[in-house]
């Protein structure tokens, strides 16, 4: 059983870090912080272990790739009791990048990437609105992401 980690400044600052460069090494982020590799890799694997950090990870530019089109889909189901089943269904999908289950008038709101308009109504018609479980939904095309940020992590609190 994994104890609780209490975060501390230099754990903020390890973390701010490598959200910058996951890949920077401990080395290089020991001399910043100005303490010993060792350290580094101590905190790191514990920040692990609680799971403050999972993993590591680069930024796609899905535009650069072909998908160029986000699209975010409001959900509704039939049965609510059916939204387990939905969420498989959906996480077997390409296209769909991010799925929230929510409050308020949709079940779901997931994110989809597709190359184009054309791609869009394909994966609606044929992927999306083939599922059984879902009644309807309603769509909201990104004309441009204006915001992409990590909450910010203050080392000095």
């Amino acid at each position: 059983m994994v104890q609780k980690y209490e975060i501390d400044r230099l754990d903020i600052k390890i973390i701010n870090y490598l959200r910058e460069n996951a890949r920077m090494p401990f080395t290089d982020l020991a001399k910043k912080l100005n303490v010993s590799a060792g350290t580094i890799h101590q905190r790191y694997e514990k920040l692990r272990e609680a799971g403050v950090i999972t993993g590591s990870s680069i930024k796609v530019n899905y535009a650069g790739l072909g998908h160029a089109v986000t699209v975010l889909l409001g959900i509704h189901l039939h049965n609510a009791k059916d939204v387990d089943s939905v969420i498989d269904k959906l996480s077997k999908i390409d296209e769909v990048v991010e799925a929230n289950y929510t409050t308020g008038n949709f079940a779901l709101i997931i994110k989809a990437k597709v190359k184009d308009i054309e791609h869009f109504h394909d994966f609606l018609r044929h992927k999306l609105q083939a599922i059984p479980e879902i009644r309807s939904t309603e769509s909201f095309i990104s004309l441009k992401q204006v915001i992409d940020k990590d909450i910010s992590l203050d080392a000095n609190t």
